[in-house]
C-alpha cells in the first residue's frame, strides 16, 4: 500500500467538504452546541462552589468532575449525530455523480481509497475537536484542572469518534442514498452506544459481553484520566473491521 496515494485521496475529499455547506455547518453547529454546554457546565460549577463556601461544606466538586467529564461525555453524544453528516456522502456522493466507476478503475489500491476517505473525515472531526482545546486554555488560567483527564478525554473522544467514521464509511459504501446511509450510521452507532443497557437482564455471562461491546462503556476510564490498553485495543479493532468491511463491498463492486 502507497500511503502517499491515500493521503491524495484525502486531501482531496477533505477540499470537498468546504466546496459545499456540508463542514460549515457541521463545524457551525458543533461549536454552537458545545460552547453553551461549556458555559452551562462553568456556570453552574462556579455556583455548586460559592454554595459549599457559604455553607462551609469544603471545597465541593473538582473541576475535572463538574465540567471536564460532563463536558467530554456530552461532546461524545454531539458527534453520534454529527458523524453520519459526515461520512454520508463519502461514497455514496460518488455513485450518485457517477464517478464511483473512475475511483474504482483509477490506478490504486481498494485500501488506499477506503484509507484515504477515512483519513479525509478524520481531519474534519480533529479540526473540530482542535478548536475545543479553548475550554481547557480558559479553564487553566481561571483555575487549576487536572491535565491528565483532559489529554485522555481527548484521545478517547478521538477514537470513539473514529468508531462512528468507521461505521458512516461502511453504510456509505453499501447505497448512493446519503439519507440511508446516514440514518443507518446514526442508528448502528446509537445500537452500540446503548447496547450496554440489556446487561442487567442478560446474565453474568452475556451481561459482560454487551458491557464490552458498548462504545461509551470503554470511555469512561479516558474520562478519569486512564489509559487502559484493552480500551485502546476495542477502539482500534472496532475502526479496523469497519474499514476492513467497507473493502469487501468495495471488492464485491470490483467483480460485478
Amino acid at each position: 500500500m502507497n500511503f502517499k496515494n491515500a493521503w491524495i485521496i484525502s486531501k482531496k475529499d477533505f477540499r470537498t467538504y468546504f466546496t459545499s455547506p456540508i463542514a460549515y455547518i457541521v463545524i457551525a453547529g458543533f461549536m454552537l452546541i458545545m460552547g453553551w454546554m461549556f458555559f452551562y457546565t462553568l456556570s453552574h460549577f462556579e455556583m455548586q462552589s460559592m454554595q459549599y463556601q457559604q455553607y462551609n461544606m469544603g471545597k465541593g466538586p473538582s473541576i475535572t468532575d463538574a465540567i471536564i467529564r460532563p463536558l467530554y461525555g456530552n461532546m461524545n453524544v454531539i458527534f453520534l449525530f454529527l458523524v453520519p453528516f459526515i461520512t454520508m456522502r463519502l461514497f455514496a456522493e460518488e455513485k450518485k455523480l457517477h464517478t464511483f466507476e473512475l475511483l474504482m478503475t483509477s490506478p490504486v489500491t481498494l485500501t488506499e481509497i477506503v484509507l484515504g476517505k477515512f483519513l479525509s473525515s478524520l481531519l474534519l472531526i480533529s479540526i473540530m475537536l482542535g478548536i475545543t482545546i479553548v475550554y481547557p486554555i480558559i479553564l487553566f488560567v481561571g483555575g487549576n484542572p487536572d491535565l491528565g483527564p483532559i489529554v485522555t478525554s481527548y484521545i478517547g473522544t478521538l477514537l470513539l469518534a473514529s468508531c462512528y467514521l468507521s461505521l458512516g464509511i461502511f453504510f456509505s459504501s453499501l447505497t448512493e442514498n446519503q439519507i440511508v446511509a446516514g440514518s443507518l450510521t446514526f442508528a448502528s452507532a446509537l445500537f452500540f452506544w446503548l447496547v450496554n443497557w440489556a446487561s442487567q437482564a442478560s446474565g453474568p455471562t452475556w451481561g459482560e459481553v454487551l458491557n464490552y461491546l458498548s462504545l461509551i462503556s470503554h470511555f469512561n476510564n479516558f474520562s478519569q484520566g486512564l489509559l487502559n490498553s484493552s480500551d485502546v485495543i476495542y477502539y482500534l479493532s472496532f475502526i479496523g473491521l469497519g474499514l476492513f468491511l467497507t473493502r469487501r463491498v468495495l471488492d464485491s463492486y470490483r467483480w460485478r
